[in-house]
């Protein structure tokens, strides 16, 4: 079973940066996604980027239109963890980050269409926040 741990979420003024890494346990698949979304109270959960995995290659990545140019996902294949480069942050940033797995076969489609949905997704960590002041 594939579990998620988060972490590297914290505080940093607007302008800052902080890289959010997402340890993967347990067997995963050759041809998968990663997604990182993020979500506030009151609001749903937002869909920040995404990769398509084949063989150890991101084929493919989308990034919401208010992260693109700031925000860089990727991952360390030989430590199984994924990553969320977020640079130049800003105050509307603030919110808990989530790391997430897409295990199904036509993931990597929906990524090249940049399909970014929650409910797509199979499996999640528990959330790291991140606090961005002005």
């Amino acid at each position: 079973q594939v579990q998620l741990v988060e972490s590297g979420g914290g505080s940093v003024q607007a302008g800052g940066s902080l890289r959010l890494a997402c340890a993967t346990s347990g067997y995963i698949a050759s041809h998968y996604c990663m997604g990182w979304f993020r979500q506030t109270p009151g609001k749903e959960r937002e869909g920040v980027a995404s990769f398509y995995n084949r063989d150890g290659v991101a084929v493919h990545t989308y990034y919401a239109d208010a992260v693109k140019g700031r925000f860089t996902i990727s991952r360390d294949n030989s430590k199984n963890i994924a990553y969320l480069q977020m640079n130049n942050l800003v105050p509307e940033d603030t919110s808990m980050y989530y790391c997430s797995a897409d295990l199904s076969s036509s993931c990597g489609a929906r990524v090249q269409l940049g399909h970014l949905k929650s409910g797509d997704f199979d499996v999640w960590g528990q959330g790291t926040q991140v606090t961005v002041s002005s």
